[in-house]
């Protein structure tokens, strides 16, 4: 049975990562109450949906992309249910060349994270400054959000607007809708 704490409205009283110190950091920094769970490593779909029976709300997917001279890079957040279709994805941003996943050696590099544990929260990482944040709209406008802190065995909720009006600006990044 996969193992999932009951919800937690602390912070880790470890921190596993130099990114999960600075995800709570800015949490509590700018006001930001969250909802965590600790739990076995989520590394499928599957697993997450144990993760959002109990939190309550749908994990993300995140998806690290690059180009073919992998010097441009997307964090791209999407729901679980929905196909990465690279065609839609570089149409929807104006017509960028093709994409491709990127490298776990440049995903660990730019967001801090192992394969995994991909989030957005990463671009609170100054190594993070050069990559571009894409969202889903649907994402962005519902109310909740839920991802990993930056490791594979701990998923925090949040409310969306506090992750879109406070968080991103915070790390100096925007936000690209589609």
């Amino acid at each position: 049975m996969f193992k999932v704490s009951d919800i937690i409205t602390t912070p880790p009283a470890e921190f596993s990562t130099p990114l999960q110190r600075k995800v709570y950091e800015a949490f509590s920094a700018l006001g930001i109450p969250f909802e965590r769970v600790d739990t076995d490593p989520g590394l499928t779909m599957e697993d997450c949906r144990h993760i959002d029976e109990k939190i309550g709300v749908r994990i993300v997917k995140t998806v690290f992309l690059c180009n073919r001279q992998q010097t441009e890079f997307w964090l791209y957040v999407t729901s679980d249910d929905k196909p990465f279709v690279t065609r839609e994805f570089c149409a929807a941003l104006g017509g960028i060349p093709r994409v491709s996943f990127a490298s776990a050696e440049n995903l660990q590099r730019l967001t801090g994270v192992q394969v995994g544990a991909t989030t957005i929260l990463s671009a609170i990482l100054p190594e993070c400054s050069p990559v571009y944040l894409v969202m889903d709209r649907s994402i962005a406008e519902s109310g909740w959000f839920a991802c990993t802190d930056g490791t594979p065995t701990c998923f925090v909720k949040i409310l969306t607007r506090d992750l879109v009006e406070k968080y991103i600006p915070f790390s100096k990044h925007e936000i690209i809708l589609i």
